[in-house]
């Protein structure tokens, strides 16, 4: 038990700021339907499909990559451009709001620093080291807790700021949100390191790679867009449309996501893709997928709280600002207590040069 004691004392010490962040930039998230201050955001959803193809075919022609249409999070069409460029559209196709960067929304640069570290997938790869640490951090907080066996008093923060009450608020709060954490770093983790869940979900079935999109002949000349989200409409009259993406080479296909009324995710993951003369190439339906599959799709919405309603949502916002306040203070006491440590020899040493004198 010392080993692990050390171990999880270390990696507090060492990662605890970086959980700290995660935990912080994802309890804002959890929130962003409601903080997001653009005209129309609150705005209830009408999906006209006539008037949401005239609004991306528009766009689409002015350079758009991706559109993604408004929901009952946030009642507003987000048109991604090249370089961070990007726009809110209302339902009707009117822009409240452009940026010319991520730094003027903050809602899209705390998604990036959630998501990435402000590094790409570099930093994606990161969090997902992270969130291993985490669940290590988890586990053995878990083991060091049941041998102390010590009264249990839930706080906030610590009576007082010094190593020893952090240290007890430090046990009594982590295993409060111990379980939540668990889950947390479990299918954050999963989404960063995708073969690593399907080797664990691969009892239930194979967790397909998202597959190579086809190749199609390239078309010059603006993409009938507003034709292919009538097709997929047709093709899926239930589902939602979620999302356009433009292809990134000429040889690639546009992309239509839709989500079906059982899937969780907000965006969904059924998939028609068309080539530029808007003919249907093929169709990803997420209805025909394996169980792995369909639970592999609610990891992202229970991470995010996109389901649930309130109560799970304010578990989530427990389990982030958890992992905030143990994060930071773990890395505060960590760091407090190795420079104290330095100090006594200085200070005994300085003593005795005195005596000696």
């Amino acid at each position: 038990m010392k080993t692990l004691s050390i171990l999880h004392r270390w990696s507090g010490g060492l990662i605890g700021l970086l959980l700290a962040i995660l935990g912080l930039s994802g309890t804002i998230l959890l929130w962003e339907g409601s903080w997001v201050s653009v005209p129309g955001a609150q705005d209830p959803v009408r999906e006209n499909v006539q008037l949401i193809g005239q609004v991306a075919e528009r766009e689409m022609a002015a350079g758009a990559t991706r559109i993604t249409f408004a929901s009952d999070e946030i009642g507003l069409h987000l048109v991604n451009r090249e370089g961070g460029v990007g726009a809110y559209l209302s339902q009707q196709g009117d822009m409240v709001a452009s940026w010319a960067s991520q730094w003027q929304r903050p809602e899209l640069w705390i998604f990036d620093l959630h998501h990435h570290l402000f590094s790409g997938e570099t930093g994606e790869t990161i969090t997902g080291v992270a969130g291993i640490f985490g669940l290590l951090f988890v586990v053995s907080g878990i083991f060091l807790w049941l041998r102390s066996r010590s009264p249990w008093r839930p706080r906030l923060l610590p009576t007082k700021f010094q190593p020893g009450p952090i240290v007890r608020h430090h046990r009594d709060l982590g295993i409060l949100v111990a379980p939540l954490l668990l889950l947390t770093f479990l299918t954050g983790t999963g989404m960063v390191f995708k073969p690593a869940a399907g080797v664990v979900l691969s009892p239930w079935g194979k967790l397909e790679a998202r597959a190579k999109p086809p190749t199609v002949a390239p078309m010059s000349g603006p993409a009938p867009v507003a034709a292919m989200l009538v097709e997929a409409k047709a093709k899926f009259p239930n589902a939602a449309l979620r999302r356009i993406n433009a292809p990134r080479k000429a040889d690639e296909p546009w992309t239509v996501t839709m989500r079906q009324p059982f899937e969780w995710s907000l965006n969904g993951r059924t998939r028609l893709m068309f080539d530029g003369a808007g003919k249907l190439v093929k169709i990803s339906d997420s209805a025909s997928g394996s169980q792995a599959a369909s639970t592999y799709e609610k990891f992202l919405p229970l991470h995010s709280a996109r389901v649930g309603g309130l109560a799970w949502k304010l578990l989530m916002t427990l389990s982030g600002l958890g992992l905030t306040i143990l994060g930071g203070f773990a890395c505060l006491s960590f760091w407090f207590r190795k420079a104290k440590k330095r100090r006594r020899p200085d200070i005994a040493r300085a003593g005795l040069e005195v005596a000696a004198a």
